[in-house]
Order: structure tokens, then C-alpha cells, then sequence
């Protein structure tokens, strides 16, 4: 581009700038322009032909160039005469940040000599990027600055003028802070870093920011720098904990010094401000205090007490950090130790509601008792679990968790157990397990449902008559399976008539102790046997009762006299002729009593004893009463003959009647053909009917007597012969039962009773013998006498036999 004085004209020519030589009057300068950094070989202007030379005359008038400080920066190529960009030119280089830029060159020719004054400006391109100081800005900030605070940054600096040196700023987008750019006086500019929000050390402690300057050339070129924001330290930040609450679980009954949870507080501050202190809060309950103890330098809570779950299983602990800035700050958390449990607890049982005695007529599925159980340990330590033992008519029937009803499950009978111990166990599901148990004593309540029991359903009772009134006969006991008022028994008649009198009026039962007594004396020529029922009833409600049979026997006493019947002739006439044994009168006399004592004998008193002691011509027949001749009779003998027969019975005392026989001796007559006896007409036959009767009374008890003994041998040898214990009854002594007048064959003078048992089995037929008691006398040598028997009756008694002889 070339300049002249008077007018200026710019062209713009490609890859180059076309230098027009500008001609002012009085001036020969001449002014090229070319920008810098121009290529090799670029265009600059027509240097010859501007001065005016001729190309021809270049070599021969040495052209020559010179320039002021320019080098070889330009160069003139002699044959075209165009002066041209020989080497790099940096307009920064050469003239710094002067806004004018030009090389002065000198154009020497000679022959003749002159020279030319030649300007070109170096134009300025914008090739230089703004350029800070220094690659990174370390910008301090404490956090505690308010915002709209304002910090100066150094600026950029740009090697290029005009609008390529005239920078713009601009920051990195952040919320913190903003850029302020500011016009000095001398136009030079100042920028800074103005704070827009608080800044927070702990959430940001640098900012990395970046500082862009944009020049205005063409192109734009730029240069950036890192602001490196450093937030400084104040304590303003409390420490604090990962959790504001912790949950530790640990086991029960843990060792001492056994850690709990290892505590980390942080603070975001920095130094003193962000060391850390543990401790418990203030209003940490004394039980939290008395279990656990921290480390304030670690954190560390441990355990220094024994740890109960069923006394406390969740412990709240709050915890401090402070830090140790001016003033402290403190944070906070909580710890929840959750106590686990261990089955150290072994599992307890509540018996409650109790309905006891239970009745034995109970109702199955009826509810005895309510058992609750519990176990202070938890979850499957916890969980308890309830049996009943041993095998018994109860049950366990779970109402509700951990509630159970003892139940009746069967039958109950008090006669049979009348209480039951049961054994509640409970085990709880730790492992190992616990168990408790505890006892039932289960009590069974009387129903009235077992009428009173006699031993046997009849007893016989022998009494004597003549008793004294009111006398105590016999005792019946019923026995009844039920307890209290339903076991207690009272007597009682079973009123009937006996004959034309009430029942009543013979016999009384004690209602209480069962006791019978006869009311009035017994005659038993008047009343055998009395037999009646006692009832026997219990107080229950409704009551039961039962029946007894008791048949009294009423036994003989010697109470009657032996009277004579029937009342004997005067007397009697006998033949002198009568020889020895011949019967020529009887005495006949009759026992109102019975056995012995209705057992008469006859004798002649001394009376009749023939005089001067010579032997008697009578005598009587002992159990007979017959009277016979001892001795043919003779004429010595006295006409009149006077018997005193005595007649005695067995009794004790014995009783007597006397009978006097008169005999009148006659002679002459026949002798009788059949009968030596005098007797005739109806007291004959009486008398004939009389022996005819002892006679079938003598083989009837022979029969039973031998039946008897044959009975009791073979019994006798069947017990000898059985195996021990199987028999049902302890026998009794043996006794027989067939007596003469010369002895008998069992020599009991009491009544004897003899049970006949099978072998197995209660009895099935008692025999009961009555023997009399002989008198020790001479033994009469009476033929008649000697084979004469006792009579023996047999009365049945139900299951016995009993057997009366006189």
C-alpha cells in the first residue's frame, strides 16, 4: 500500500498489498505498507518504477538498499525492480506496542548519486493471544466473607495494538462468584472476583474457575488463565455422624469391656476445629451410664455391667462430638443397643381359677383349671410349649397363646381314685430347651352313686330267750363307697307284722350305729325265728339304700319244767305171775323246750327201793319211761307197790317233774300173749304211735349224721388235696354230730359251725351242728338204754345248714 502526502488511497490486493507511489511536490519519500508476518516473496511495491528508474539502469547505477534497524526483513529484486518480504516480519518485535510501525529504507543509485527515502509500515495482524502473567491465580477466601466482597485478579496482556490488543473477560459459570471489570482513568482496565454467594469450606473447599480474555481481532484470539479459589477454615461446621441414629444388637449377659460400637464422628472444619471428642449427653439416664462407658477419644462404647433382656432389651444412648474450635461446636447422635436374648429364663406356670373338687359325675371337655405360662425370654426362647403327665382321664386344651384349660377327657370315679397328681410341664423352644413343671392335685367330689353295702345279703342270729329287754342282739354295718353325707348311713326297720304284732314291737335298729335290740324277753316256745329287713339308706341327695335280712334264732333255755301227759291212772293192777322185763306200766312226759333241755331221762326215786335193801322189782326205762319188772315177782313181794318215778330234763339247771305209780299186784289171771303191758284203750295206742315216732326220729338222725361225717371227709380231703390259696374260706374245726347216751362223737359242749366250700368261690353250703353235752355218769348197762339216740334237727338257713339236737 503506498501513502502520499496530499491524499491517501488504500487498495487491497490478494496475497498482497500494491504499493502506489504517492508524488507530492517538494518530497521524495515514498511509503509502503505491508502487514506483518507476511510471506516470504510477498508483494510490497513497484520500488523502481515508483522512483522513477529505469530497470535497465538498476545494475549499472549500483542500486542499493539500506534500512534502519529492518535488516533484511525486505528485499528489491533487480530485474523487475519490486521490492518484496524477504524474511518473517513481527510488527511486536520490531516496534514493541507503539502504535506506529515502520521501516525506514534508504535507495542509493549512482552515476549520479541520489537517494530515496523509502516508509513501509508494518501493518499489525492480530497474531497475538492475550497472555496473563502467570498460568495459575491462587485466590484465599475465608468461608466466613459476605457475599458482593470483591477480589482483584491480574489482568491479561495482549502484544497487538489497536482493536487487536482491546481485551474482553470473561469466567467460568459458577454460582459463587462473577466477574468485575472495571475503566481506570487511564483507560487502562482492572478486573476482579466479586463474591455473589457465602461460601462453605466444608462443601467446597477450592473452586477451580477459569479466566477467559478475548482480544478483538480478526480472527479473535484468546487467552485463559486458572483462578484456583481456596475457601479458608472457620468453625462453622459442628461435627457430625454418618447416622443420626445407630442400631447395635448384642447378646445378653456379654462380658465386660465387651465393644458395643465403635462411634466416627467428622467435621468438615480443619485443625482444632475438627478434632473430635465422644461423650455421653447430658441427659443420658443413670441406667444407660451404669451399663455402658465411651472412649472420648475413639468412640468406642463398651460394656461395664451385666446386660438383662428381660430387665431392659433396648438401651437409647445419646452421644456428643464436640470439636475443639472457639467456641465448640457439638453434634449429635443416637445409639439404640438392642439387647438380644438368650434362653438363660426358664419358662414359669400360673395355676389360676381352680374348680376343685371336681365331681366324679362331671361332663366331658368340663374346665377344672385355667394355666397361663410364660417365659420372660423371647422368640423362639420364648415360646413355650405345656404337657400333662402321667396318663390320666385330663387334657391340656390351648385357648389362647401361652393359655391352656385342663379339661376333663374321661370318666371319673371317686371309689376308685379319689385324687390325681398331675405334673404340668412346660418347655420353652431355646437350645438347649428349659422346662418347668408344677403340680395338680386334682381332688374327686363325691356323687351319690353307691347305695349302701351289707358284707352279705343275710345274717343269722342266735339269741336266747328270756333276754332282758332292750338287749343288744346284734350290729349291722353297710358299707357305702361314697364320702361324707353320702357315706353316712342310717338304719332303719322294714316295718312288717309278725303274726298279729308289728315288727316294731319285738326288735329296734339303732339308726346310726346299726345296732338291734330286742325290745321285749323272747320266748321261743312262742316265736322260733324271727326273721326281717333292715334297710340301710345314705344321706345323699336323692339317697340310696339297701336291704339286709337278718333271721334270729331264738334259742332254747331251760324255762319249762317236764310235765306229764297225760295225767297217769290212779294205778295199775300186775299180775304175780309177770316175769323179768316185762312192762306193766309207762310214764309219759313232755319238754316244752327244745333240744337238751326237752331231753328227758326217768328215774325211781329211793322209795321205791325194796325194803331191808332187797333188790327192786321195777325198774324205769331212762329215756323211755317204760316201767319193768326186774325179777319174776313173788309172794313176797308187797301187794301194793308204790313207784316215785322222777323225771328230769338235760337243762341247766335241770328241771324235774315226779310221777307216783301205783301197782297193784294181783293173782291169777292168763298171761298176755303179745304185751306184758297192762296198759289198754286209747292211751295204748297214744303209746304205740309214740315209739313208732322215736323210732323213725332215731333213723332219721342216724342218716344225717352219716351223711354229715361222709361230707366233712370228703371236704376234708379235698382241701388236703388243693393247692394252697385256692380255697375261698378258712375252714373250721371239724365236729360230729352224732351223740349217744354212752358218748358221742364229737365232744363240744358249744354250738359249732362248720362251712362246706368248694374249691374255688365263696361257699356254697355251711352246716351248723349242735352236739350235747353228756352228763359224766355211770354208763347204764340197759340194753334199751345203751342204743337209744338224741334226736338232731336240721334247719336250713339259706346258704348254711343248721343242725339242733336235743
Amino acid at each position: 500500500m503506498v501513502y502520499s502526502q496530499r491524499s491517501r488511497r488504500s487498495w487491497s490486493l490478494p496475497l498482497s498489498l500494491l504499493l502506489l507511489a504517492a508524488w507530492e511536490a517538494g518530497s521524495g519519500q515514498i511509503h509502503y505498507s505491508v502487514p506483518e508476518e507476511a510471506k516470504h516473496g510477498t508483494f510490497v511495491g513497484r520500488i523502481a518504477q515508483d522512483l522513477g528508474l529505469e530497470l535497465a539502469e538498476l545494475v549499472p547505477r549500483l542500486f542499493r538498499m539500506a534500512s534502519k534497524g529492518g535488516g533484511d526483513l525486505l528485499e528489491v529484486n533487480l530485474q523487475n525492480g519490486i521490492l518484496f518480504v524477504n524474511s518473517r516480519i513481527d510488527r511486536e518485535e520490531l516496534c514493541g506496542r507503539s502504535l506506529e510501525c515502520s521501516i525506514h529504507l534508504e535507495v542509493i543509485v549512482e552515476r549520479p548519486l541520489q537517494v530515496f527515502h523509502v516508509e513501509v509500515e508494518v501493518k499489525d495482524i492480530n497474531d497475538n493471544p492475550p497472555v496473563f502473567p502467570v498460568k495459575e491465580q491462587r485466590v484465599l477466601i475465608s468461608e466466613s466473607r459476605l457475599p458482593d466482597s470483591l477480589f482483584p485478579l491480574e489482568g491479561a496482556s495482549d502484544a497487538d495494538v489497536g482493536s487487536n490488543s482491546m481485551l474482553t473477560y470473561k469466567l467460568s459459570s459458577n454460582e459463587y462468584f462473577a466477574l468485575d471489570v472495571k475503566k481506570n482513568s487511564d483507560d487502562s482496565t482492572q478486573i476482579g472476583l466479586l463474591l455473589r454467594k457465602s461460601l462453605d469450606r466444608e462443601e467446597t473447599p477450592e473452586h477451580n474457575l477459569f479466566l477467559m480474555a478475548t482480544d478483538q481481532g480478526k480472527p479473535e484470539l484468546t487467552g485463559t488463565v486458572q483462578l484456583l479459589v481456596t475457601v479458608l477454615d472457620v468453625n462453622d461446621n459442628a461435627p457430625s455422624f454418618g447416622q443420626s441414629e445407630y442400631e447395635v444388637k448384642i447378646f445378653e449377659n456379654s462380658d465386660d469391656g465387651t465393644i458395643v460400637i465403635r462411634l466416627n464422628a467428622s467435621d468438615r472444619d480443619e485443625g482444632s476445629n475438627g478434632e473430635i471428642s465422644y461423650s455421653f449427653n447430658s441427659l443420658v439416664p443413670p441406667i444407660v451410664t451404669n451399663k455402658f462407658r465411651i472412649d472420648s477419644n475413639t468412640g468406642e462404647i463398651v460394656i461395664q455391667g451385666n446386660l438383662d433382656f428381660e430387665k431392659e432389651n433396648l438401651y437409647k444412648i445419646r452421644i456428643d462430638a464436640t470439636d475443639k474450635g472457639h467456641p465448640p461446636m457439638a453434634g449429635h447422635c443416637t445409639v439404640l443397643v438392642k439387647v438380644l436374648d438368650k434362653n438363660d429364663n426358664v419358662p414359669q406356670i400360673a395355676l389360676t381359677s381352680l374348680s376343685l373338687p371336681v365331681r366324679e359325675d362331671a361332663q366331658f371337655g368340663t374346665v377344672i383349671a385355667l394355666i397361663s405360662v410364660s417365659d420372660l425370654d423371647s422368640g423362639a426362647n420364648g415360646q413355650v410349649t405345656c404337657s400333662l403327665t402321667p396318663h390320666v382321664p385330663f387334657k391340656l386344651v390351648s385357648t389362647f397363646k401361652n393359655y391352656y384349660s385342663l379339661v376333663l377327657d374321661g370318666t371319673l370315679d371317686r371309689e376308685s381314685v379319689a385324687s390325681y397328681e398331675l405334673v404340668v410341664s412346660a418347655r420353652d423352644g431355646g437350645s438347649p430347651s428349659l422346662w418347668a413343671t408344677a403340680r395338680v392335685s386334682v381332688e374327686v367330689g363325691d356323687v351319690n352313686d353307691n347305695a349302701p353295702v351289707f358284707a352279705q345279703p343275710e345274717y343269722t342270729v342266735f339269741v336266747k330267750e328270756n333276754n332282758a329287754p332292750g338287749c343288744h342282739i346284734f350290729t349291722v354295718s353297710a358299707r357305702d363307697a361314697d364320702a361324707q353325707e353320702n357315706a353316712r348311713v342310717a338304719y332303719s326297720l322294714v316295718e312288717r307284722r309278725v303274726g298279729e304284732r308289728a315288727l316294731s314291737s319285738y326288735v329296734s335298729v339303732h339308726a346310726e350305729s346299726g345296732q338291734v335290740f330286742a325290745l321285749q324277753p323272747l320266748d321261743r316256745e312262742e316265736l322260733e325265728l324271727l326273721q326281717f329287713r333292715v334297710s340301710a339308706r345314705d344321706a345323699g341327695a336323692p339317697p340310696l339304700g339297701s336291704n339286709v335280712t337278718l333271721q334270729v334264732f331264738v334259742l332254747d333255755e331251760n324255762d319249762n319244767a317236764p310235765a306229764l301227759l297225760p295225767p297217769p291212772p290212779p294205778s295199775q293192777r300186775v299180775a304175780r305171775w309177770v316175769g323179768a322185763g316185762q312192762v306193766v306200766a309207762k310214764v309219759r312226759a313232755v319238754d316244752a323246750d327244745s333240744g337238751y333241755n326237752a331231753w328227758l331221762s326217768y328215774e325211781l326215786q329211793e322209795a321205791a327201793a325194796a325194803p331191808g335193801g332187797a333188790r327192786s322189782a321195777f325198774r324205769v326205762g331212762l329215756y323211755t319211761g317204760e316201767i319193768s319188772t326186774t325179777r319174776a315177782l313173788d309172794e313176797a313181794d308187797a301187794a301194793r307197790q308204790r313207784l316215785l318215778v322222777l323225771v328230769k330234763d338235760h337243762g341247766e339247771p335241770a328241771l324235774t317233774a315226779t310221777a307216783t305209780v301205783l301197782l297193784w299186784l294181783e293173782d291169777g289171771g292168763a298171761a298176755p300173749k303179745a304185751s306184758s303191758r297192762l296198759v289198754v284203750g286209747p292211751a295204748a295206742a297214744a303209746e304205740a304211735a309214740l315209739v313208732d315216732v322215736h323210732v323213725y326220729l332215731v333213723v332219721a338222725i342216724c342218716a344225717v349224721s352219716s351223711l354229715l361225717v361222709l361230707t366233712l371227709l370228703v371236704y376234708t380231703a379235698l382241701r388236703c388235696s388243693a393247692p394252697r390259696g385256692e380255697g375261698a374260706c378258712v375252714p373250721g374245726p371239724a365236729r360230729l354230730v352224732c351223740s349217744s347216751a354212752v358218748g358221742s362223737w364229737s365232744s363240744s359242749p358249744r354250738r359249732r359251725r362248720q362251712r362246706v366250700c368248694s374249691g374255688e368261690g365263696p361257699p356254697k353250703a355251711d352246716l351248723m351242728a349242735f352236739s350235747p353235752s353228756l352228763p359224766q355218769g355211770p354208763i347204764s348197762t340197759d340194753t334199751e338204754s345203751s342204743h337209744s339216740f338224741f334226736p338232731v334237727y336240721v334247719v336250713p338257713l339259706g346258704r348254711y345248714i343248721t343242725i339242733f339236737s336235743p
